[in-house]
């Protein structure tokens, strides 16, 4: 967003969603996305950050806060105590938040302190380097906190503990066995889960049913078809391609789907476990990279693309100035402002390259919107039974009504609930994509690694730089994460 991510920006994910840095957007997000969002923004304060949370102090809470557990309050809560929440008010907004922070109260007799923000870093780094941060973050957006850089600096809490207790609609079943297969991967560091990547999060095109049946446009499925229908939509004034420039996050979406797709999931994993030719000596990182760059040389860009935010982007696309986005799942909630009523956004899976390993309806799919709760939070026995309740189908439903989105528990919406076209459209995606989704770990991993594959994405649109260099940069950005000795205890099978 966001999850990772600018993936929530001003919205997304990261997302998520994933994000914001303008504030234009209303409900929603995400990051997940990025998941894992606009890390670029962030690289320097988290520097700082990396070096300050070492001699930050602790938050001692005595016992003040920790009441008597039982087999229905496994965690202890106290009656009376206060929780602090800080949300991360993007593209999913925080109304979803303020309804549990309610729902909380009424069953628990817990206040809560709610901050909504999209100055993560700006709000919370303080509080982090003073052993007093919050008991339960949303770390999203383009000032997410990069989650490696906080478990490096021991400030998360393990959440195993929380995952191996009894869910609140089956106390028979463990919160980890009602969740989406896979989704608690993007949380891991060093085989712990330390983040809660609580949305269901998809990436990948997007496009506007409205004006490609005015254009006798059908959505793509190979690479060549896509191009033919940016090729007619310059040719009608219209851009192809909605790149958000200044965020380089999201024409990573289109990159590395590529390279998975051609690749299979081998090449997706050479990435994250840090391969001597994860790109350079990949045909699958190579043939992506070309491809993607001829959207670039063919002049098939939105005019003006490369200088805009994420949201900037999008809006034009909005307004029809573009045939084509990349997003993940977070983008409609993050421009209901924006979005006419009769757009009927749709999302499309990336169209393939020749030969491709993975088929067409193979998709990026997984978790976004990282929730932390902070190894030095005051409340801690009220954070934990805090986050076990979001897992729970009453809460996840008042996220999506909220917030227009899914989450990771499985069946955890109530069928009445309405979802608006995009979102109903990843869903039916997720089903036809079956057991053929994929997802990128580095990010969540490697933040400075993944800040550099950016940086060099940047380039690459802005016509800086050749097919060729790009590849060696992230090759570069590969081979100097993989002299980090702690990059080991990362590992996919």
């Amino acid at each position: 967003m966001g999850s990772t991510s600018a993936e929530n920006n001003g919205t997304g994910s990261t997302g998520n969603h994933g994000t914001g840095d303008d504030g234009t957007t209303g409900v929603g997000r995400r990051a997940l996305i990025k998941r894992s969002a606009a890390l670029g923004l962030v690289s320097v304060p988290a520097m700082s950050f990396l070096s300050a949370c070492a001699s930050g102090g602790g938050g001692d809470d005595s016992g003040e806060n920790e009441g008597k557990a039982s087999e229905s309050n496994p965690f202890g809560v106290k009656e009376g105590s206060k929780l602090d929440v800080v949300i991360f008010k993007g593209g999913y907004g925080d109304d979803y938040a303020k309804a549990w922070e309610a729902a909380f109260k009424k069953k628990w007799g817990v206040t809560s302190v709610h901050t909504g923000t999209q100055e993560i870093t700006g709000k919370l780094q303080p509080r982090f380097n003073a052993g007093n941060p919050p008991d339960i973050v949303d770390d999203s957006g383009a000032q997410q906190i990069p989650i490696d850089v906080l478990h490096k600096n021991g400030q998360l809490l393990d959440l195993a503990e929380v995952l191996d207790a009894p869910s609140v609609d089956d106390p028979g079943t463990k919160v980890r066995d009602t969740l989406v297969p896979g989704t608690l991967d993007a949380g891991l560091q060093e085989g712990k889960v330390v983040a809660l990547n609580y949305i269901y999060t998809v990436w990948g095109l997007w496009y506007s049913g409205k004006l490609f049946a005015e254009k006798g446009w059908e959505a793509p499925r190979t690479w060549d078809d896509f191009l033919a229908v940016c090729k007619d939509a310059k040719a009608q004034g219209i851009g192809g391609l909605a790149h958000q420039g200044k965020y380089p996050y999201y024409i990573n979406v289109a990159i590395m789907d590529l390279i998975a797709k051609k690749g299979g999931l081998d090449a997706m994993k050479a990435i994250d476990n840090l391969d001597p030719k994860a790109f350079v000596g990949s045909d699958a990182a190579t043939e992506a990279i070309e491809a993607v760059y001829e959207v670039v040389e063919k002049g098939y860009l939105m005019p003006g693309t490369n200088g805009l935010t994420h949201t900037e982007s999008q809006t034009r696309w909005n307004q029809y100035k573009a045939a084509f986005v990349t997003s993940g799942s977070w983008l409609e909630n993050e421009q209901l402002k924006t979005t006419p009523a009769d757009f009927d956004m749709k999302f499309l899976p990336m169209p393939l390259l020749p030969d491709s390993a993975l088929p067409f309806e193979a998709i990026r799919a997984g978790s976004g919107e990282p929730f932390l709760i902070p190894s030095k939070a005051r409340n801690l026995p009220a954070a934990k039974e805090f986050m076990r309740m979001m897992l729970s189908k009453e809460w996840s439903t008042v996220f999506a009504k909220e917030a227009n989105s899914l989450t990771i528990l499985k069946d955890g919406v109530d069928p009445d609930v309405r979802l608006r076209p995009g979102t109903q459209s990843t869903l039916e995606a997720s089903k036809a994509a079956g057991d053929h989704t994929f997802r990128f770990l580095y990010t969540e991993w490697y933040s400075e690694m993944g800040t550099a594959i950016e940086n060099a994405s940047n380039e690459l649109m802005a016509k800086r730089i050749q097919p060729k260099e790009w590849l060696k940069r992230a090759q570069t950005a590969v081979d100097e994460q993989a002299k980090d000795p702690s990059s080991k205890k990362n590992r996919r099978d």
